[in-house]
């Protein structure tokens, strides 16, 4: 395999980076206000946005004083197109994944 889509994975694997994912798919976020719903350190919430920005699943800008987050959403393709090699996972629809978050719920109901 590789050894990108073990980053890629890697960052997954772990339930505050998707829910993290989840939020920026709404929009982009400034690192505070991406820290603001979880019950940790902005430097711990860093870290995951390290973690991911690592991974290429999103990007970060400063602006000014601010530091802005994005989502990447090629990011995921690799991925999903390996997994499509198992001929059971459809390409990754990015309205379904959201869906699928907010079922689970790892990301707040729109309103």
């Amino acid at each position: 395999m590789d050894p990108s889509l073990d980053i890629v994975f890697a960052a997954l694997a772990d339930p505050t980076r998707r829910r993290i994912l989840s939020m920026l798919l709404e929009d982009d976020m400034a690192v505070t206000d991406v820290a603001e719903p979880f019950e940790m350190s902005l430097a711990a919430i860093s870290k995951h946005l390290a973690i991911l920005a690592g991974a290429g699943l999103i990007s970060q800008e400063k602006r000014g004083r601010v530091k802005w987050c994005a989502l990447e959403p090629d990011a995921l393709r690799e991925a999903s197109i390996w997994m499509q090699g198992f001929g059971q996972f459809e390409p990754v629809n990015l309205d379904a994944f959201e869906r699928f978050l907010r079922n689970e719920g790892l990301t707040p109901e729109e309103g």
